[in-house]
């Protein structure tokens, strides 16, 4: 696999694998069977792949964002891994090399460490404390708070709405 290619979306996808649905938190990788389904709906590689490390990186992964571990935790999810110089009709090219069964694992965090250099403080998780999602902020002045305006983003608003009432009603 080339070492260009990034996977941001997958990333953000993996990290919103623990929905919150009708106040219970859900698991759509908890089962060997559902963790399968997504990497083939996500074009990743699921013959072979190895499910409890994907699911470990997965909740590793989202600790990081949060600022609740370092990230040099990660870097037990990239043991031997390492990008070898390919040279080819159109010139150099780096490619990465890792055991197939985690090759899900490692794409992941080298799209985090892409995500981290190149568009550092927009992957994020909800400014929601009742959401588990997680966002990355395409906009440019960079501050969108929620995983989406029209669930989170108005709850919030409601939220605050609602306190402002029940405030100025005291009052």
């Amino acid at each position: 696999m080339r070492i260009d290619e990034v996977h941001e979306d997958e990333l953000l996808e993996l990290l919103n694998t623990t929905p919150v649905v009708n106040g219970a938190q859900q698991d759509l990788l908890a089962d060997d069977d559902g963790a399968r389904a997504w990497l083939d709906e996500h074009g990743l590689e699921a013959a072979g792949a190895d499910l409890r490390t994907l699911r470990r990186a997965r909740d590793v992964l989202q600790k990081v964002v949060r600022k609740q571990e370092e990230p040099a935790v990660l870097q037990k999810f990239l043991t031997a891994t390492s990008c070898v110089p390919d040279i080819g009709a159109e010139g150099l090219e780096w490619r990465l090399e890792a055991p197939e069964a985690r090759m899900p694992v490692v794409m992941t965090v080298l799209a985090w460490g892409h995500l981290q250099r190149a568009k550092p403080g927009r992957l994020r998780p909800c400014a929601n404390p009742d959401c588990r999602l997680f966002l990355l902020d395409r906009s440019k002045p960079n501050k969108a708070r929620w995983c989406s305006m029209t669930v989170c983003g108005n709850r919030m608003k409601a939220r605050r709405h609602y306190a402002r009432a029940k405030e100025n009603a005291a009052d």
